[in-house]
């Protein structure tokens, strides 16, 4: 089994991005995540990619991308407690709403 662990060690709000899934789970200041994948090959089974957006930044958000490289694409996330969390997690309510409201006016590609 692969793993990664995450830290927030930011002052704010870290999104933990897993792709090719495009899902999210929100860390607060302090917490610990835990991305795990079936993948025992010799090859990386992750990539990791932090990337700025100057609109999250300046509310308090920072972003980083976990890439599911070999393996299941559908990892296992745990918190702290090794507890599962899915997607979604933690995402506070303003953001959710402000991301519905986006999907709802704008169609699909």
């Amino acid at each position: 089994m692969a793993a990664i662990t995450v830290n927030n060690d930011s002052e704010g709000w870290l999104t933990l991005w897993i792709e090719p899934l495009g899902e999210d789970r929100w860390l607060r200041p302090g917490e610990r995540f835990v991305v795990r994948s079936d993948y025992s090959g010799n090859e990386s089974a992750f990539t990791v990619q932090y990337w700025v957006n100057a609109v999250d930044r300046a509310g308090g958000i920072e972003n980083v991308t976990v890439w599911i490289d070999e393996g299941d694409v559908y990892p296992e996330v745990v918190d702290g407690e090794g507890r599962v969390i899915e997607c979604g997690h933690q995402r506070p309510a303003e953001i959710g709403a402000k991301w519905r409201t986006q999907w709802t006016r704008t169609p699909p590609a």
